[in-house]
Formats: structure tokens, sequence, C-alpha cells
């Protein structure tokens, strides 16, 4: 059988780059440069997990090793573990029958588990923990008769993972004009769940629109947005209003990483921009810009905000400030799956997350 992996090209390196001098010529700036860094950024727990996750499973099985969808959304990570011999599909049946493949950190449906299972497929988990309490919440309050409205983005795989666990018993609400217009049968028995990728502002707009047409809608026991969504967003939210520009790191599937620009618009920066690599920076985005900001995506290394304050400092920006809005010490544990081979090969990795050679 032949097998189709997802691949993503390295960025095409822009022109010349103008000069320094240059570009300073065309808008002086008043004042200090500087740069503020948001704190936290970058990597969280989930990705940090999934990525390893791979990591050990080419040194304990070899290569190749399938995934899933992309194991994290950020073109870095998925080009560097394809050069380490990880192969990217889209769907199970790519996947040579009795081989592994790891499940993305996004999340899957029952169905594509039992898929895998059908195949014969070797599996590994990689599902981020907090995803798989928004699982587990659909298939408890589809048991308990209520009807969940699902909060995100018809489409990502999150979603329909999600989706995926209670199909009969839910309804996608994908933006404030949906949540006006949608119908349900029993508005009497309504609770809500949402992707842990939103912007927090944009999901709670959406829950007040339904609350207002639905007051009997039930809040789920815990927040779903993750915490990384919400402090990474937090940063931004303290930086923006001081910010000429902002510099998101991050790709364009990475649903997280295009909030951070929408919300550092929303709070105030006179501009905001996404790249995947410091090379993609237009230098024309510094005229006239004394305060930049810069922060990453939770799918990011911390390499690649690195070449973005190095790219800065050649412009004159090598004040960098660190701005620190929350502290983070969040770990999960490896697949369970995975945890099972590393002890039987001594590998002491198992009993705590390490983090990622890729950062």
């Amino acid at each position: 059988m032949s097998t189709t992996a997802v691949s993503l090209s390295m960025p095409v390196v822009p022109r010349r780059r103008r000069p320094p001098e240059e570009v300073a010529a065309a808008a002086p700036v008043t004042g200090e440069k500087r740069v503020l860094l948001a704190a936290p950024r970058g990597y969280c727990a989930g990705v940090d997990r999934a990525v390893i996750a791979v990591e050990k499973a080419l040194e304990h099985h070899g290569a190749p090793v399938y995934v899933r969808k992309q194991i994290v959304h950020n073109v870095h990570v998925v080009t560097s573990l394809e050069a380490k011999g990880v192969i990217f599909v889209e769907e199970n049946e790519e996947v040579p029958e009795g081989a592994l493949v790891v499940f993305s950190a996004h999340g899957v449906s029952p169905a594509v588990v039992q898929s895998a299972a059908d195949r014969g497929l070797r599996t590994i988990d990689a599902t981020c923990p907090l995803v798989t309490k928004v699982h587990k919440e659909a298939v408890r309050f589809s048991k308990e008769d209520k009807h969940i409205l699902l909060i995100g983005h018809e489409g990502h795989e999150e979603v329909e993972g999600t989706y995926g666990e209670a199909p009969e018993s839910t309804t996608i609400v994908n933006n404030p004009e949906e949540a006006r217009t949608v119908q349900v049968a029993d508005p009497e028995n309504l609770i809500w769940l949402s992707q842990t990728t939103l912007s927090v502002d944009e999901a709670m707009e959406i829950v007040e629109i339904l609350r207002e047409r639905f007051p009997k809608l039930q809040d789920p026991p815990s927040d779903d947005i993750c915490y990384a969504t919400t402090n990474r967003q937090g940063a931004i939210k303290e930086i923006a209003p001081q910010a000429d520009l902002v510099i998101i790191v991050g790709s364009a599937n990475s649903s997280n990483s295009v909030r951070l620009v929408e919300v550092a618009l929303e709070y105030g920066a006179k501009a905001s921009y996404r790249v995947d690599f410091a090379a993609e920076i237009d230098e024309s985005w510094f005229v006239g810009a004394a305060t930049i900001g810069v922060s990453s995506g939770a799918s990011v290394p911390e390499v690649l905000v690195q070449d973005v304050l190095h790219l800065l400092n050649q412009y004159g920006y090598g004040a960098v400030e660190e701005v620190v809005t929350a502290k983070e010490d969040i770990l999960f544990s490896l697949p369970k799956e995975l945890r099972a081979t590393m002890k039987a090969a001594g590998d002491m990795d198992y009993k705590g997350v390490r983090s990622s050679n890729l950062l």
C-alpha cells in the first residue's frame, strides 16, 4: 500500500532585507527601541508531551513511526520530525497494517480508534489530557440526555474528535452569528462545551448570546479553554496597549496562534502579524515602531522565538523586557502505552516529561 505523507516545506527566504539605517530613516522612532517579550509563551505541557511521545516512539520502535494528522500544529515541529523518520498521514487507511500510529495532541473520535483496531494498528494516544477531559464531559452529558452546544471551529481536529464522542447529542456553534440562530429540540436541557484553544473573549461572547436565548443553559463543571491558551492571551492583553507592533510566532493552522494576533489587535496593538519563522518578518513593519511585542503559540518551540529576537536586535531592538503575567508548572505523564514500553526497556524518562530536544 502506498503511503501519502503530509509534507510542509520550509519557507522561502524573502527578498534582500532593507538595512537598519534605511528603515530608521523612513520614520525615526521617538524614544528607546524595546521588545516586550510575553511570558508565558510557546510550548504548553500537552504539546511537550505529544512531541516527546513521538520522539520516544522513534527511539524505542524505530522509523518509520506514523502520526495521524500533524502531531501539533507547527511547521517546524512537523518538518523536524519528518527528518527523523516520522510519516504524517491524514487517515488510518494510509498506515500499513500492523504498523505503529500516534494520535495527535488534538484528539480523535471513537470511530478513529476503532478503525485503527480494525486494521490491527499499534497505537499511542498523544491526546492532550485537557482535550481528553472535554471528551469525557461530552460522553457523560450525552449519557445524562443533555444536548451539548459545542463552541468551536467546525473542521478543526479537536472539534471533530469531541463531536465524535456524542454526535447525536451535539451541535457545533462556530461563531456569534450561529449562536443567534441555532435551533435545539429541548431548550430546557442544554449544556455548553468548548474547543480548548479558542479566544477566551470569543467563547464568552458566544456563551452570553446562547444564555440570552436559552436561560436554562448549563455551564460545564470547569473551564474547557486550556490554561495555556488563557495565559498566553493574558500576556498579550498586558503588552498590546503599549505596542506599536506585535509579532506572534506560530503556524497558520494553529488556532491559538491565530487568536493571539486577534487579541493583540483587539487590546490596542497598532499592528500585529503572525510568522512561522523570523525570515518571514517584513522589515517595513518596524517603520515608526518603538515598542514591539513578541509571543508565540502553544505549539511553538522557543528556538523560533529566539530567532525573532536575534533579527529584532539587528534592527536596534536589543532591549528585551519579559512581561510575566502567569507561572506555569504543569507537567503531564507520557501516554500509558509508551510508558509501558519505556519501563520495560529501562528508560527512566517514563517517570516524567523532560523538555523536548526540539526546543
